[in-house]
């Protein structure tokens, strides 16, 4: 077996890919026995699967609500609320054709499916309606059913698939937790053809279950629900839904703020700023990070690169990281065990009860960051409000592998949106950003918007044709 790779490794060809892994299924269903070159949690969830007495011929998908039953489950069930989001970013948002979006509840039933009318006419044959449960008991290895199987996110590539009739299929699907106790609610999850297995769709559809977990607590928080108690070291008792925010956008290090209920549980240790205003870390603006328990020039707690980068990514890892992956996540190299563990005691001097002392390394209250708000004004549909928010790379002098990912898939995030867009301004506001400045297609894009001889419109000729130069060829005229 080869692990929990990629379902689609870089440069395989799917055709042999496909073949090898029908090989597999064959030999699996007919004798029992687990061909080498299967991943680890595909041979898992085979195994689960023939133990459940799956038809490897064809899913059974079972349907026990009736229409108006599932209008009304799915209206107060709490990723009711996420449907608008997943519909804009996934279906709306020019994803692409042949796509298939759908949400399940916590059994896998699926609450909502949307997307290109052919593929679900193709996908009504095999049971993948509104409606249908599609756990693995009932339906075997598919990337829904199997991500609530494991509670992690999961490809599953064509015939890794555990019923033939569903082996054209392919999909990424992962959990959405509930923001304040961590509980699973259900699952997102993308079904298509071969490309819905590649790794930017994974981070497609976790950016997007992220964007849906920050929706929930901000739909909450606007409804007034009571603050749950922050849990002490050793009590039971639930945390707030926030006590601390973290900026990183612009440069290199981070100020962090402490809400008036940290203070009262003593989180304004090594001088960390506490206020009124909550828990924040800064990284706007172009300041370098101090090491030590120094206050920014606002009163919040200005921190080391290193501490800022680890906070960022517990924050976006709210399920805790192990020491390996925290290691993987922090330096391009390797970074031993002992090395990981000791920067882990400097921010827990740092930051206090903020960080559990639990394995893998986890938060003890959730950290909302401005990369969050960035995300969220793109799954309202703002674009203005998202630009507004972007104050530049994230953590821009980190070479942290985590925090250049996150990077990379924020910019990307909100250019698609600009390219989308038909707003001139916004695109305006994208152009004068580090990273659209020397954006071909944007200003490409703001030229098709604006009124021929517009000073938007000469200004984004003349930027097109200086970077025509710089890149070796002339300026391409309309019609010619």
């Amino acid at each position: 077996m080869h692990g929990n790779g990629p379902a689609w490794p870089a440069g395989s060809d799917p055709a042999a890919l496909t073949a090898s892994l029908r090989t597999a299924h064959e030999t699996f269903v007919t004798t029992g026995t687990l061909p080498r070159g299967i991943r680890t949690v595909v041979a898992d969830s085979w195994v689960r699967s023939a133990r459940s007495g799956v038809d490897p011929e064809s899913p059974a998908p079972t349907v026990d609500l009736t229409d108006a039953e599932l209008v009304a489950y799915r209206r107060n069930h709490p990723l009711g609320a996420a449907l608008p989001i997943v519909r804009r970013l996934l279906v709306e948002g020019g994803v692409g054709e042949g796509i298939v979006a759908a949400l399940t509840d916590e059994n896998g039933r699926l609450l909502w499916v949307d997307g290109d009318p052919a593929v679900r006419r193709q996908l009504d044959g095999v049971g993948f309606v509104e409606g249908a449960s599609w756990g693995e008991e009932q339906t075997g290895t598919n990337a829904p059913g199997t991500a609530l199987a494991t509670r992690t996110p999961v490809q599953v590539f064509a015939a890794e698939h555990f019923t033939r009739s569903v082996h054209p299929w392919s999909c990424t699907a992962a959990p959405v937790r509930d923001p304040s106790t961590g509980r699973v609610l259900g699952v997102l999850d993308v079904t298509g053809r071969d490309h819905l297995a590649s790794p930017l769709v994974l981070r497609l559809v976790t950016a997007t279950v992220m964007a849906v977990e920050l929706e929930i607590a901000a739909a909450r928080a606007a409804e007034g629900a009571p603050p749950r108690r922050f849990r002490e070291r050793g009590s039971a008792s639930m945390r707030p839904p926030e006590l601390a925010r973290l900026d990183v956008l612009g440069t290199a290090g981070g100020v962090l703020r402490l809400g008036v209920e940290a203070a009262a549980l003593g989180v304004d240790g090594a001088g960390i700023g506490v206020g009124a205003g909550g828990v924040r870390l800064d990284a706007a603006g172009d300041r370098s990070a101090v090491r030590g328990g120094h206050r920014a020039a606002d009163g919040g707690h200005q921190l080391s690169l290193r501490h800022a980068e680890m906070l960022l990514l517990l924050a976006t890892h709210p399920r805790g990281l192990s020491v390996d992956e925290l290691a993987v996540l922090l330096h391009p190299g390797d970074l031993s065990d002992v090395t990981v563990r000791a920067e882990v005691s400097r921010l827990r001097r740092v930051v206090g009860p903020l960080l559990g002392p639990s394995r893998p390394y986890r938060l003890d209250a959730p950290v909302t960051t401005d990369v969050h708000d960035v995300r969220r004004a793109l799954a309202r549909g703002d674009l203005l409000g998202a630009l507004a928010q972007y104050a530049g790379p994230v953590l821009p002098r980190s070479v942290a592998p985590g925090v250049e990912q996150l990077r990379d898939e924020l910019c990307a995030e909100l250019r698609s949106a600009v390219l989308a867009s038909a707003d001139a301004v916004a695109v305006e506001r994208w152009v004068a950003t580090d990273e659209g400045t020397e954006d071909w297609h944007a200003w490409q894009h703001l030229m098709s918007l604006c009124t021929t001889g517009s000073p938007p419109w000469v200004r984004a000729r003349g930027r097109l044709e200086r970077l025509g130069r710089s890149f070796g060829s002339g300026l391409r005229r309309p019609g010619r």
